[in-house]
């Protein structure tokens, strides 16, 4: 049975459109008015790793076998999205901190004002050597919705902890009291993103960037909505490495299976704008942290393979011809490639310059999936 009589339902996950849609603009100039803010609380991520555009364009633009195989950028697609939301959600952070750099904030204070996206009275306070997390950091500013401050919430839309030099901190922000107009839908959502230019032995900068309690619309209309992710990017000189994973409790493909996580590595240098990655599709409650089992058992290829035999099994009482189903499963091989216009090839390295990436992520793991789906995020 040829490889076209595969019939395939996979539509990858979809993103957050409500994160997605924010514009990506840079903090303004706060040295002129010495400013207490960040200057930076996110790292750029080069477009081989964060380019919804290049999800979009016709697959006939990007490389592929032939029609009965399965394109990559079908199967890879998520990486693109997965990590452009997990950015959009740090472009926020900076968006808002950009908004507020007029109010010329450079010592503790309070004031008021009126917020230009819903119009409602928000209240900021600032504050020096506030507590969070363990740690007491130099600074804190609070903005809250001031028409909530009742509320079990306590209408807190951002907490920001940070010491200026060198930058580091914590964000959480809960969109829905940051703008009542575009995030409505989106009551219970909440972000968290730490940024740190504080050197490690492995990199020069990092953040970490945690979403939980997307709105879940009806599974039959969107299956492969996002519940919760977690991402954590890592700069070294010209190398970005990046894993993560994305919490999908209504997803399913072939068979009646469902909830999966997605699970991933990348790395990739900013310059050349080439990253390689590897994916896994372990169960969203699987209790594992191991490399082995979510990228390598859980590979894409493993899932999608057991998926369509059993789905073969139980409609037509046997296997598809093995060599077929290969075949139409070649661009699952790990790892995956990408160029600035998106997946480039599956398993062989398409040259030399993407070598050190796949050495990279080799020593890089997803987080545990039961964690992602039990994930929180709570203010001070």
């Amino acid at each position: 049975m040829k490889t076209k009589n595969l019939i395939i339902a996979t539509v990858f996950f979809l993103g957050s459109l409500f994160i997605q849609s924010c514009q990506k603009d840079e903090i303004g100039d706060n040295t002129s008015e010495n400013s207490i803010l960040p200057t930076r609380f996110k790292i750029d991520l080069p477009s081989s790793m964060s380019n919804e555009q290049a999800n979009l364009k016709s697959a006939s633009t990007l490389k592929s076998a032939s029609a009965d195989t399965l394109k990559g950028n079908e199967i890879y697609q998520n990486l693109n999205t997965f990590v452009a939301v997990g950015e959009g959600a740090a472009d926020i952070v900076q968006n808002i901190i950009g908004g507020i750099v007029l109010y010329k904030i450079n010592r503790p204070m309070a004031f008021p004002y009126e917020s230009k996206d819903d119009n409602r009275i928000k209240n900021v306070v600032v504050e020096e050597n506030a507590e969070y997390n363990g740690k007491t950091w130099k600074y804190m500013l609070s903005i809250t919705d001031a028409a909530s401050e009742t509320n079990t919430d306590g209408g807190k839309a951002m907490q920001i902890f940070w010491n200026p030099t060198p930058i580091e901190g914590i964000a959480i922000l809960k969109p829905y009291n940051i703008d009542r107009t575009k995030d409505i839908n989106a009551p219970d959502a909440i972000f968290r993103i730490e940024y740190s230019e504080v050197a490690t032995s492995s990199y020069d900068s990092y953040m970490v960037v945690d979403i939980a309690n997307l709105p879940m619309p009806e599974a039959n209309l969107e299956p492969y909505a996002i519940k919760n992710m977690k991402m954590f990017v890592g700069k070294k000189g010209d190398n970005i490495d990046v894993y993560g994973n994305s919490d999908h409790p209504n997803a399913k493909f072939f068979t009646e299976n469902t909830g999966f996580d997605w699970a991933f590595v990348a790395s990739g240098s900013i310059s050349k704008n080439i990253s390689a990655a590897e994916v896994g599709l372990p169960p969203c409650k699987l209790d594992n942290n191991t490399r082995k089992v979510l990228l390598e058992d859980y590979s894409i290829k493993n899932v999608l393979t057991a998926q369509i035999n059993e789905w073969f099994l139980q409609y037509f009482g046997i296997r598809p011809n093995s060599e077929d189903l290969a075949s139409y499963l070649k661009n699952a091989d790990a790892p995956g490639f990408f160029t600035k216009d998106g997946f480039l090839q599956a398993g062989k390295t398409p040259n030399d310059n993407y070598t050190p990436f796949v050495s990279r992520i080799s020593n890089l793991t997803p987080y545990n999936p039961k964690l992602i789906n039990e994930l929180s995020v709570n203010f001070k």
